[in-house]
This record gives structure tokens, sequence and C-alpha cells, in this order.
């Protein structure tokens, strides 16, 4: 999803906090490096426990905690330019109770964009909520990040940011997009998957 750029909120910066701060980043990325990208997310008995040892406010750092697990989100994103051509792809599976549809690559000359559309049945009552968030995994050397997705009455479109670009011919290639609810970033995954396998 397009991020807003940020904007710093005050001119005003106490020196005195720069070998804090350093070592604040220092740490995050230790931990980071630790929890090999899969960091979690502290129980809330820990959090009670720190803010009463520390005095900060629970509410703060359980906000912390949320921003540090989705930092992948903050990667540079790469903005699709230059606009080559469109390829069909056009194929299709039903997986419990929705149909997918892989429709189309659109080719750029930094990247690619993949779309994916979802059909539920208004007339069930499951298929008219929210449909859950999908994640694209292609695999390396690919980065694959949702560019953008709406929702209706039980259909939903998503559009993918997939850099470097793929080739125009994707026989051979295969697209695996898999279930995550909760924000789009960094959602929890459910561990169901829709897998696309791009045949002559």
């Amino acid at each position: 999803m397009k991020r807003m750029p940020f904007t710093r909120p005050t001119e005003h910066y106490d020196e005195r906090m720069l070998p804090i701060d350093r070592q604040i980043c220092q740490l995050l990325q230790q931990r980071k490096e630790i929890s090999e990208g899969n960091p979690g997310y502290p129980p809330f008995a820990y959090i009670d426990q720190w803010a009463a040892e520390t005095g900060l406010y629970e509410d703060f750092l359980k906000m912390i905690f949320g921003a540090i697990r989705s930092d992948e989100y903050f990667k540079p994103m790469v903005e699709p330019a230059g606009f080559i051509k469109h390829v069909p792809v056009l194929v299709s599976q039903e997986h419990e109770g929705y149909f997918f549809t892989l429709t189309s690559v659109r080719q750029y000359a930094n990247a690619s964009v993949v779309t994916l559309h979802v059909d539920g049945d208004v007339t069930i009552p499951e298929s008219s909520t929210d449909i859950s968030n999908f994640a694209l995994d292609m695999g390396e050397p690919y980065d694959c990040r949702m560019d953008r997705g709406v929702s209706c009455s039980g259909n939903a479109t998503y559009n993918y940011v997939v850099s470097p670009p793929l080739p125009d011919k994707l026989s051979g290639f295969e697209f695996v997009f898999r279930e995550e609810i909760g924000s789009p970033f960094g959602g929890e995954p459910t561990g169901k998957e829709v897998r696309f396998r791009i045949e002559e």
C-alpha cells in the first residue's frame, strides 16, 4: 500500500539524545537479526511489567512493539514507471467458496504489476463479509508488495508491485497468494494459500 511521505514533526532536537538514539537503532538491528525477521509480539504481561519498571505508559510500549514488528513494510517501495504493455494471464481456480482469477501482468520498465481478482457468492453469509488480505510471494529475487486493494460485497481486486520486472514469458512461474488477517502491514498468516503455476 502507498505510504504518505513522513514530515519531520519539529525542528527541535536535543543533541544529548544522540548516543541514546544511536544505541536504540543498534538494539533494533540486533533484535531483527536474532529474530531472523520474525519477532512476534511480547505478551501483554511482559509489557505491563516493563511499564511498571520503567514508568513508561503501557499503550505507548504496545504501539512501539507493534511498529517494530512491521518494519519490513517500511522498506522503500518501487513506483512502477515507463509502462510497456499488458501481458494477459487469465488463470482461475475455486478455493473454499471463492473464485480466484489471476487476470494480467502490466509490464513497466522498472517493475511489474500483478492483478488478482476474488469473487464470492454474496448470497452466502460468509462471503458477504470483508475478504482477508493476501500477500504475494514469488520467491527470490522478487520483492512483492500490495499496491492497492478494493473489496465490496464479497468481491475484491488486488494489485501487487513486483520488482525486478517479471519476464514477458511467464511459463514455469508460480504465484503464491497467502491469506493474512489483520493489517495489510504485517498481518498474521492464516496458513491458507492459493497457488497459480503458469504452464505453456
